[in-house]
């Protein structure tokens, strides 16, 4: 997951370095927010909606040709399941922006990689 985390590094000031594992659950729990934001207000304000869809489909890419890269320091296996996640996340969200699908599976999703990460979602 360094891509994403080199570039968001790239634009810290000097006060707020974080290490790479700070910097993935800081961006990831922005588009979980996000997402969970959005999906109360979905009927009211669509084009909120789809945008945060959209920025979760972009961390999603992110993180999925990071773990593509040969020289990603995590196991083979995880790389794999996380990489198929990320196409799943493709996917689902293309279906959600067609149809009138719930957005708990991205959420869960989500919520499960920050769980994995270390982080207290406060979620069940």
């Amino acid at each position: 997951m360094n891509a994403h985390t080199q570039a968001y590094q790239a634009y810290a000031t000097s006060s707020s370095i974080k290490s790479t594992k700070d910097a993935e659950i800081e961006i990831i729990l922005e588009a979980t927010r996000r997402l969970k934001s959005a999906r109360q207000k979905r009927k009211d304000d669509f084009p909120a909606f789809a945008e945060a869809v959209q920025i979760n489909r972009k961390l999603w890419i992110t993180l999925a040709a990071d773990v593509a890269n040969s020289q990603n320091a995590l196991p083979a296996d995880l790389r794999a399941k996380l990489f198929y996640l990320g196409e799943f996340v493709q996917e689902y969200s293309r279906n959600v922006l067609k149809e009138d699908l719930d957005i708990a599976p991205l959420l869960d999703i989500n919520l499960s990689i920050l769980r994995g990460l270390g982080t207290r979602t406060g979620e069940s």
